[in-house]
């Protein structure tokens, strides 16, 4: 029998491990469906609806709680991300441009490639091109989730690589989402947010090594961001360069690092999981054949199944043909296309892209992205897990003939 201290040893294993975030993410999805198709529907969306707002003087920030998760929650996010690239650009495994060249293509290709597809099914209507990028995206929790159900079985380059596709993904999704999802911009709110990046610039350059200082500018600097026209989550990326990397903070640890270790579980076990309960309920009472069927859904989910495999697999079995590149270290064929088919799996980023395309039209054109989206992701898991499995088998039975 356990005792108390090995119970819960087994259970920080468990939180701890890539696939108990994915899983998580599973989980908070399938409620928002169930919820959202519920009797207690009314209450679900009420939840979302929840008013809320910060008020300091003549200043005002009201939003609607689904706002809230989508517009401040989201920044953290894009926080981690931006630190997670940044330690990977600077000393990681996107330092040198031999490892860069795969997972770069890799990405480049993943993007384009989704995008055609989509292109190809809402060319001539105005309202549905604006969701063009939306099967750009991986899911890393997602992807990372369903890789770790090989174990050891795998080998590490191959996540390596899942995860260097990701975050080149996660880089294109900013880029995108500045260009082409930002509306007006005001002017005094884009200097002041500037004049934030400036102040950080500087406690970086002198090197600052209280986190505090970095805290209250960063909040001011979303907040200009958010009143600016600009998308507010691409605030957290920004602000994320400034922090020091090597730096010790008044705890003896480097100063990025330990944020990032930091926001990692908060960002695993609450933002993204919330961010799905928010976002993935759709209500399929009155889902028929249209809306299935529909551009936007086909565009959605054949971008995100069919591009993303065809576009990465395609590009670096050229390139590796051509000998630009290798293929990941002890990998096989097989395995590899199964890794591209992990790619495919777009939720969390590819639901908010989703949001900010939609975001002034009618609720159907958010249903049909949600639609395409999870049907477009589920069908790379299941394939992956399939083509994953079938090579594995494979390799054993190549052993033990051997």
């Amino acid at each position: 029998m356990l005792t108390d201290y090995e119970t819960l040893m087994n259970i920080q294993k468990i939180i701890h491990h890539e696939s108990f975030s994915g899983g998580l993410l599973v989980f908070t999805a399938a409620l928002a469906m169930i919820l959202a198709n519920s009797p207690g529907s009314n209450v679900y969306q009420s939840f979302l609806a929840l008013p809320v707002a910060v008020v300091l003087g003549n200043f005002e920030i009201a939003k609607p709680l689904l706002l809230w998760v989508n517009d401040g929650l989201m920044a953290l996010f894009f926080l981690l991300i931006g630190l997670e690239i940044k330690r990977e650009v600077l000393e990681g495994n996107l330092s040198s441009a031999k490892q860069i060249v795969l997972p770069g293509i890799a990405a480049v290709a993943g993007i384009a490639v989704p995008a055609v597809i989509y292109v190809y099914f809402n060319i001539g209507d105005d309202v549905g091109m604006r969701g063009w990028a939306i099967p750009s995206a991986t899911d890393i929790a997602f992807a990372l989730g369903v890789f770790s159900l090989f174990g050891t079985r795998l080998p590490l380059s191959l996540k390596l690589f899942l995860l260097s596709v990701a975050i080149f993904d996660d880089i294109g999704a900013i880029v995108i989402i500045a260009l082409f999802y930002s509306a007006e911009l005001s002017t005094v709110s884009l200097v002041i947010g500037l004049l934030g990046l400036v102040s950080l610039f500087l406690l970086n350059r002198f090197k600052v090594n209280s986190l505090s200082p970095y805290v209250f500018i960063g909040i001011i600097v979303w907040v200009a961001v958010l009143k600016s026209g600009v998308h507010a989550t691409l605030a957290g990326f920004a602000i994320a360069w400034f922090i020091p990397l090597k730096l010790e903070n008044e705890h003896g640890k480097a100063m990025l690092p330990d944020l990032e270790h930091a926001l990692h579980p908060w960002i695993a076990f609450l933002v993204l999981p919330l961010f799905a309960f928010a976002n993935a309920g759709v209500d399929l009472s009155g889902i028929g054949l249209e809306a299935l069927f529909s551009p936007i859904t086909l565009g959605i989910a054949l971008g995100l199944f069919v591009g993303k495999q065809i576009g990465i697999f395609g590009v670096c079995w050229v390139a590796i043909k051509l000998r630009l590149t290798q293929l990941p270290t002890d990998a096989t064929w097989p395995q590899f296309y199964g890794v591209s088919l992990l790619c495919g799996i777009g939720f969390t980023m590819s639901l908010f892209i989703g949001t900010l395309a939609f975001e002034d039209q009618e609720l159907g054109y958010q249903t049909t992205v949600k639609l395409g989206v999870i049907i477009g992701s589920l069908a790379s898991a299941i394939v992956a897990i399939g083509v994953l499995t079938i090579s594995q088998n494979a390799i054993k039975k190549t052993e033990i003939k051997q």
